[in-house]
Parts: structure tokens; sequence; C-alpha cells
């Protein structure tokens, strides 16, 4: 990440966990803080980014693929904001209590109340609503309840690659007009063509995005996954933990991580991007914003209670 000139993360503390499981992994994160000091610190606010940045670390935001930790008690969003989560996502891949996930999107009926209600505590507190996994009505939905910007994480435009997990002109559309955020994933499984997607047409997409949504509204949203086994998105996509007694459920068995793209192997790569971009046509401005200042100045306003 420092090689690749990365001064702060949004890295997914939960999948599938609970809340006692993600109080789990947000106390490993502290230790991994200590571990590493010298090369990571906690992020909660845009300043912390800053900070990072003059001590040449990366600040690391915590965000929640799952409202599992939280659907049972909404009162926990608050302590959970307060132990360091910045993002969550009020769906993942199914429907739920909150809202509908995109494989279930020919049963969306939006966000639910009490998806609301979670929209408002969000709100209340500044913690981010993510809407990457959900289906098209729900997003909307979200987009609309909300009293602040939301983001798409981590999805690229369904014109590029028709896959229910990218996002119709209509969401961008409402996405940037609201003031929220879209983070272009680099997921081979979100790309035009796989691994085989160029650079020129990620850049090509990013001008078109531009223009429907604005320069201003973009950025990455990698969706990174490096040293993982295959097991693991495997557990990403079931839920279920594999081992030698209990076997993948047989919907995701064949499941691998794909391939990545030749330019983008790791953060090292993204000094490439910013070339692209500047090749497409991005101003030096633009192609900065792309490549973080965009997510710097969402966070500036999105994390914390709102100012009266």
């Amino acid at each position: 990440m420092r090689a690749g000139g990365v001064d702060a993360i949004h890295t997914t503390v939960v999948y599938h966990e609970d809340y006692c499981g993600t109080l789990d992994r947000l106390d490993e994160w502290s230790a991994l803080f200590d571990r590493f000091a010298g090369y990571v610190s906690p992020g909660r606010t845009a300043a912390d980014i800053r900070r990072a940045r003059s001590a040449g670390k990366t600040a690391v935001f915590f965000g929640l693929q799952n409202c599992k930790p939280v659907e049972k008690d909404l009162a926990r969003i608050e302590d959970l904001y307060d132990r360091g989560v910045r993002f969550m996502q009020l769906s993942y891949n199914a429907k739920c209590s909150l809202a509908t996930g995109w494989v279930e999107e020919a049963r969306d009926e939006g966000v639910t109340p009490k998806g609301r209600e979670a929209i408002a505590e969000m709100n209340r507190v500044g913690m981010a609503v993510d809407m990457s996994h959900s289906a098209e009505r729900s997003t909307l939905e979200a987009i609309e309840r909300s009293d602040r910007p939301i983001v798409v994480s981590h999805a690229n435009p369904r014109s590029w690659r028709d896959t229910g997990r990218n996002k119709s002109a209509t969401v961008l559309k409402a996405l940037g007009e609201s003031g929220g955020m879209l983070g272009f994933s680099l997921y081979p499984h979100h790309m035009k063509d796989g691994p085989a997607t160029t650079l020129r047409s990620f850049s090509e997409m990013a001008a078109r995005t531009a223009d429907l949504m604005g320069a201003d509204r973009i950025g990455i949203g990698s969706d990174l996954c490096q040293d993982q086994p295959d097991s693991i998105v495997r557990w990403m996509r079931s839920g279920v933990r594999e081992d030698e007694n209990t076997p993948p459920p047989e919907s995701v068995k064949d499941a691998r991580f794909p391939e990545m793209p030749v330019w983008f192997r790791s953060n090292e790569d993204f000094p490439g991007i910013a070339r692209a971009l500047r090749e497409q046509g991005f101003s030096a401005e633009e192609t900065a914003g792309i490549m973080g200042n965009n997510w710097l100045r969402f966070m500036e306003s999105a994390f914390g209670p709102r100012q009266a």
C-alpha cells in the first residue's frame, strides 16, 4: 500500500459474522494496529487520512458488508460506530430484514420499515450507508430515504458489464445527483472482459461514468482480496465455513477467486491507473479526485454526528 501511494483503505470486517463475531474481528484489528504501527493506523475521520499521509502510513477504515451484526438490535449501530465502523451495507447478496440483495432482485420490495430506521440511525451517528450488493429498488429507496449522501463503495456501471452486481444508469444518476459516491470495482467478475479487461477499457468506462454522474462523484473501490484460499470466496458467497467435516454447499463448490488483470495485481499498481486516466483526458485535478480526493471530501462530511 505504501509503495502504491495508498493513504487510506476501507476494509471489510464483516461478511456473515454476528455481533459477537464482529467484536472479535475488531479486536483482531486492534492487535494489527499495534503490531504494524509503522505502516497502518485507525481511520475514523478525514483528518486521520491526512495524519497517516504525513506519517507515511495508511489509514484503515472499517466497513460491514452485511447488516447481520445489528439486525436484532439497531442500537448496536452507535456502538459499532464508537468502535470505528464507518460503512455498513443494508444487505449483502440475499434479502434480509433491512433491504434486498442483488441475488434476489426479483423479490426486491425496497427498503423495509426496519431498514428505514437503520438509515435514520446511521445518518444520526455518521455511518455511511453502502448499497454495493443491494438490488435496484432497495438502492434507489436508500438514496431517497437517507438524509445524508450514500455510497456504492465497489461496483461498476451495468452498461459496461451486464451483471446484477453492477448498477444501472438510473441508480448511478440518482447517486450522483444526491451527492453520493461510486467506487469502481477492479474485481474481474464486475469488469467488462473479466481478467482480460484492458486498462484502456476501464479508463473509457470511467470517462462515460463521469459524464453521467460527474467526475467528483467517482473514485476507486478496488474490492481487492489478496493471499486468501478459494475456501474464503466460497464462504463469502454461502456463509458456510468449510472444513474436513463440512464440505462447501453444492451451489458454490466450484467457486474460485478469479485471476486479476495484468494491470492491477496489487496496491502497487495504482499509479498506472492514474496515468491511464490522464491519457483518457481527465485533468490532473480530476484524476487526483478519482484516485482519492473525492473520497476524502466525502468523508469530511459523512462521518460524525450531523452539525445542527
